[in-house]
């Protein structure tokens, strides 16, 4: 590695792939700030994470073990239509995304990390970059990370022809505290990744630590994510909430209407296993589309897009986390060593990018395959919740 050198970066995004990017940028010696767009706490876009090796890298560093941030899973278990499971060894550990959060928000308490900053303009003047936001407030730096996510302001500003596509289904999604479940249910999920597929639907479940990071018997959660194939005509009305409002990508807890809920509730007891159809009957359920962005470009005139920003990976894959960190540590080592006003190092980031865009294809081609494989997102598998 290059000696440390300082270079002031802007990080667009202050979920969990921006907070990583800001590890690595400051242990080469960079000055950070964050701006999330979110006015208050950032929203979860998913509960469980599986614990991969570049997640595990970064807590490593500062002081975290994965064990400490995680639940122990044992077994992998399939139940059938009936409620009978099949089962075999398969150790993993599983994590949250509040926890993971909270694990790499704390070390930042003294890096600027500013709330309600929604990204609005960026101007290059040689090595000085500005930031415009919608409140007002003006960043100045001399290197730009846009690290937020599929709906990326960032890569909206360097490209604005880049639009998502709908893959076809949907992830309906509850996380539940172990306390809130009858015991026979518990039991049966607690240690294990339990799973269940059906043409056009997979359902998914195991536990994971609780709000405040919980690992220990009865303080812990459960979350389950069900995958739906249903019309892109539908999603308007799934997508407005009990408030009125209309959501564009994710359906928060507590605003699924009373005629969705029932529609939900019938359709997990005519095609769920009876132990799934009561957890979604227990659960305050949420949503997010599933949606594809094609692997995109990650390097520009000093700005680079890293995570979902710059491409997706379908869930299945259950990468999208650790991808977003394995940017960042490669981003890391490509910018390490420069200082304004030295020339970027233009070949290390075009190298960075070259690995990580081949990687990041071979991971969305993998996702597609897992989701045919279930019949997600296909049209020879069943579609559901059709508002006809």
């Amino acid at each position: 590695m290059r000696e440390k050198t300082a270079f002031k970066a802007l990080v667009i995004g202050g979920s969990v792939g921006g907070l990583a990017a800001a590890h690595e940028l400051r242990s080469i010696g960079a000055e950070v700030a964050v701006y999330e767009r979110s006015a208050g706490r950032t929203q979860p876009r998913g509960a469980g994470i599986v614990m991969q090796p570049e997640v595990e890298a970064l807590l490593t560093r500062l002081g975290v073990t994965a064990r400490s941030v995680s639940v122990e899973l044992y077994e992998r278990q399939q139940l059938h239509i009936h409620g009978k499971a099949t089962r075999y060894v398969a150790p993993q550990l599983m994590t949250a995304w509040d926890t993971l959060y909270r694990a790499l928000r704390e070390p930042l308490t003294n890096v600027c990390y500013r709330l309600d900053s929604s990204l609005k303009s960026v101007q290059v003047e040689g090595h000085d970059v500005t930031a415009t936001f919608a409140n007002g407030y003006t960043a100045h730096g001399n290197f730009l990370v846009g690290a937020d996510g599929i709906g990326s302001a960032t890569r909206t500003l360097l490209d604005p022809s880049t639009e998502t596509t709908y893959a076809g289904y949907v992830a309906w999604r509850g996380l539940e505290p172990e306390s809130d479940l009858p015991d026979d249910l518990l039991e049966l999920l607690s240690g294990r990744f339990t799973f269940f597929g059906a043409s056009g639907m997979q359902l998914l479940c195991y536990l994971v630590p609780g709000p405040n990071g919980e690992c220990e018997e009865g303080s812990r959660r459960v979350n389950w994510v069900w995958y739906v194939n249903t019309a892109q005509k539908n999603l308007p009305r799934l997508l407005t909430g009990s408030s009125g409002k209309r959501f564009a990508n994710f359906l928060p807890p507590g605003e699924l209407t009373p005629e969705i809920t029932a529609e939900l509730f019938a359709l997990a007891a005519d095609s769920l296993p009876p132990q799934f159809a009561a957890l979604v009957r227990l659960s305050h359920v949420f949503m997010q589309p599933v949606f594809d962005l094609s692997p995109y470009r990650m390097v520009a005139d000093h700005a680079v897009l890293l995570g979902d920003a710059a491409g997706t990976v379908r869930p299945h894959t259950a990468a999208g986390t650790s991808k977003a960190f394995g940017d960042a540590a490669g981003l890391a080592y490509a910018m390490n060593g420069w200082a304004p006003p030295e020339v970027l190092p233009a070949r290390s980031l075009e190298d960075w990018e070259a690995q990580r865009l081949a990687h990041l294809v071979t991971l969305s081609r993998m996702g597609m395959q897992l989701a045919s494989s279930s019949s997600l997102g296909t049209t020879i598998g069943r579609q559901f919740l059709s508002s006809t």
